[in-house]
């Protein structure tokens, strides 16, 4: 605290009429410090090198077992111009380029379209990947959900949320709950590492806002010793994510169908219910109201609560995604999660099949015009023949008469 001093005014931290001597009056092992936070720099690194080991493997072998295989993909064929245009400029060229591409290339329409189709197909990402991404997510959430149920299901704010704030902010810290602390933060530090090289989905921006303000909260909490209200929410947080990562793992292996969208049913109920009730009416009730009666609003409750906010508008934008999930799994539509990769491989060869499709009606229509016209030049031309010979047949009659 040394360092940067107006950023460590107590009015910032700390409610009125308290002040940082009032905290130190905990042991050095029992509060918690800002340098404290450093230790989880190494431990996202660690993560992130732990994460590769369990990729490569551990993954694959799961994988195998559920039976995730990646589907066959047709390379496109090598042409400068077009490889120059997709990764320089556009991977998806509009209508006047490809019109462009094909008097560069010499090439058709359909060719073009079918070589930048191929061309992004090489570009995703297969399905052991993904199974990998999502089976080390699902071993983190399921390890943080059970390790932090451990060192929560003795504590009294488990139960009574206003304790909680009780002789807030002389609390002392539990080891346990430190490194329960240290442990997510590093683990989303590791995701934001990752990220530029993780596969990239629809709700990519808010991915990283999320991670961020995941990060931010939970370092701005440990500093202000909101630590038995951010146990909370990382308990309620890893609950659902791990039945979310469970049926992504079953959704891209082979047979399981039905489990796939049993865990995915409970998945969208456990969501909606710790997401949209339990949050907004336990979290959010315990930071806004139930902290009042311990002490008045200063800076640091403000911000607290503005982050939480930003986390539960997260959650409904999420809410929206897995509400048409359902919507479309109930009509049998659903073919993919709404959150998957930005393209999809299904929807790109429905596409392609229409155009396809409308290309050969397109060339049935011209066939059947020229058609048309060729048999009206013949109905003509039989015609006039007809009508010479006759004319040449009464020409040899009359001189015959004659």
């Amino acid at each position: 605290m040394d360092l940067l001093p107006d950023l460590w005014r107590q009015e910032y931290w700390l409610p009125p009429g308290l002040t940082w001597r009032d905290v130190e009056q905990l042991a050095d092992r029992d509060r918690p410090r800002p340098r404290d936070l450093l230790i989880a720099l190494p431990l996202a690194v660690g993560f992130v090198a732990l994460r590769c080991v369990f990729e490569s493997f551990f993954a694959p072998p799961m994988g195998r077992c559920l039976g995730v295989k990646n589907r066959p993909k047709v390379m496109a064929a090598p042409l400068p111009k077009l490889e120059s245009f997709y990764t320089q400029r556009s991977r998806h060229p509009t209508q006047s380029e490809i019109v462009t591409l094909m008097s560069v290339c010499g090439k058709t329409q359909r060719q073009i379209e079918t070589w930048f189709r191929l061309r992004r197909n090489q570009d995703r990402p297969p399905l052991t990947r993904k199974f990998g991404e999502a089976a080390w997510r699902f071993f983190f959430y399921l390890t943080a959900f059970f390790a932090g149920l451990a060192c929560l299901i003795d504590s009294p704010w488990l139960w009574d949320r206003r304790e909680c704030w009780t002789q807030y902010p002389v609390q002392p810290m539990e080891r346990a709950h430190y490194w329960y602390y240290m442990l997510e933060l590093g683990f989303y530090g590791s995701l934001l590492l990752r990220i530029s090289v993780d596969i990239k989905r629809k709700d990519f921006k808010e991915q990283v806002i999320h991670h961020l303000a995941t990060i931010f909260l939970l370092s701005f909490s440990y500093c202000a010793n909101y630590i038995r209200i951010g146990t909370l929410v990382m308990l309620l947080h890893d609950s659902s994510d791990v039945l979310l990562e469970s049926a992504k793992m079953f959704n891209y292996g082979t047979g399981w169908r039905k489990t796939c969208d049993t865990l995915f049913v409970v998945f969208a109920v456990a969501f909606l219910v710790t997401r949209l009730v339990i949050f907004p009416s336990k979290i959010l009730h315990t930071t806004l109201v139930l902290s009042m009666e311990e002490f008045q609003p200063f800076f640091g409750y403000y911000l607290f609560n503005v982050l939480l906010m930003v986390l539960q508008a997260l959650h409904i934008f999420w809410a929206g995604l897995i509400i048409r999930m359902v919507y479309k799994f109930q009509k049998g539509k659903l073919e993919k999660d709404e959150r998957s990769d930005v393209e999809s491989e299904v929807e790109e060869e429905a596409q392609d099949k229409r155009g396809e499709d409308n290309a050969d009606q397109g060339e049935d229509y011209c066939w059947e015009r020229s058609k048309d016209n060729m048999n009206s030049k013949l109905r003509m031309l039989t015609n006039s023949c007809v009508l010479t010979n006759h004319r040449a047949s009464v020409a040899n009659n009359m001189r015959k008469a004659q």
